[in-house]
């Protein structure tokens, strides 16, 4: 595995490059970060973002599951042990 494979196996595996996969990534990260703010205030002021959180995260969904195309040779091939140590310290 080399270093270039850290950054480009995930990305090709969902059909994107790296600089593709690091936009969607940052698109997601900025509506999550919105998600968690109407929340935030929504549970203080349970009258103000009522369905707004849960329409977001609805949203994302739609984009990373639903619709997202996979690489099916990518999904196939076995996880590295470096990626399987970073996904796991993500958690």
């Amino acid at each position: 595995m080399t270093i270039t494979n850290l950054f480009t196996d995930h990305p090709a595996s969902v059909n994107e490059s790296y600089v593709e996969h690091m936009e969607m990534s940052g698109t997601f990260a900025f509506w999550l970060l919105v998600a968690g703010f109407c929340a935030l205030v929504h549970a203080v002021f349970p009258f103000l973002f009522e369905k707004t959180g849960s329409r977001i995260i609805t949203g994302l969904h739609g984009r990373m599951v639903t619709n997202r195309i996979r690489n099916s040779a990518a999904v196939a091939a076995p996880i590295s042990r470096v990626h399987q140590a970073l996904d796991s310290a993500a958690l």
